[in-house]
């Protein structure tokens, strides 16, 4: 599959699992909207925050935005829009959650939400460390730095609504198994996948817990994708082929369940936290699989 296509589809997807969780928590387009998103993971969804930091994984170069706005890149890995920038937009908001380590992120621009988000971040915060990223863990203290400083501009009262209001969203995990567990033989000697597995959704689980505890009610989460087709697996662990890699896509199915049943344990333990998870794995495996049905 081509990668550009590729990207496109798979941030429809993500655009289409957003609205879902919107229109569930009772918003949509021309309707009472939310106070905020608040953005927290990975490449999917980081809108620059990389690079305000000293790693190489970056998208401040062309192609990278070159069908964004003024055609020049922004620090997002993707040619154009983020599935978050379509959902904001969809949501009624006429400017995008500010990347919280840009300049924008100051005063008013603070009272929609931020993006914490960072490429090559996931679940583990050794993830993060080895491409020096910002963890979720270190995302999470950011967003209560925002706390504290959209309370200064906005007042208590009016900052709480907005904290219990959001949307929040994360995107995460693929980096944990592609960029660390599958080549790194410290953890793979270690951890077998099921193993692995249930490392990275204690991890989950503690950020939805500590997210929970800092106000968030409204949270929507990825699954992973069939990571055994991201044109980064076929490459290095393809043997040569340009097909999907079958044990990657079977580590992502187990992980997948195994979230579900995590997310479900949340909800039941807090009977007001609003948690979905998206299922991004079936539909871009069908489109890999029949390009034809999308018209492509």
């Amino acid at each position: 599959m081509d990668l550009r296509r590729g990207r496109t589809e798979a941030t429809m997807i993500l655009v289409s699992m957003v609205h879902v969780f919107a229109a569930m928590v009772g918003v949509s387009s021309g309707q009472g909207l939310v106070p905020g998103v608040i953005i927290f993971g990975d490449s999917v969804v980081d809108a620059g925050n990389n690079n305000h930091l000293s790693t190489l994984v970056r998208a401040n170069f062309l192609p990278y935005g070159r069908d964004f706005a003024q055609h020049s890149p922004t620090g997002r890995f993707c040619n154009g829009k983020l599935a978050t920038d379509f959902t904001v937009e969809n949501l009624g908001f006429t400017s995008y959650p500010p990347a919280y380590l840009s300049q924008n992120a100051t005063g008013n621009n603070l009272l929609h939400g931020a993006n914490f988000a960072s490429a090559a971040s996931g679940y583990l915060d050794s993830t993060a460390n080895l491409y020096q990223a910002i963890s979720l863990t270190q995302q999470l203290q950011y967003y209560k730095e925002y706390q504290s400083k959209v309370e200064r501009v906005a007042g208590k009262a009016k900052a709480a609504a907005l904290f219990a209001g959001a949307i929040y969203v994360l995107s995460a995990g693929s980096s944990d198994y592609v960029q660390n567990y599958y080549i790194n033989p410290l953890l793979s000697g270690s951890y077998t996948p099921d193993q692995f597995s249930d490392l990275l959704l204690q991890s989950f689980t503690t950020f939805v817990q500590n997210l929970y505890n800092m106000g968030g009610r409204r949270v929507g989460v990825t699954s992973l994708p069939p990571m055994g087709c991201l044109p980064a697996a076929v490459t290095l662990f393809g043997g040569g082929s340009n097909g999907c890699v079958a044990l990657l896509n079977k580590d992502a199915v187990a992980f997948n369940k195994k979230m579900n049943a995590a997310a479900q344990a949340l909800k039941k333990s807090h009977p007001d936290l609003k948690l979905v998870v998206f299922d991004i794995y079936n539909p871009l495996l069908d489109l890999i699989d029949h390009p034809g049905k999308s018209g492509t």
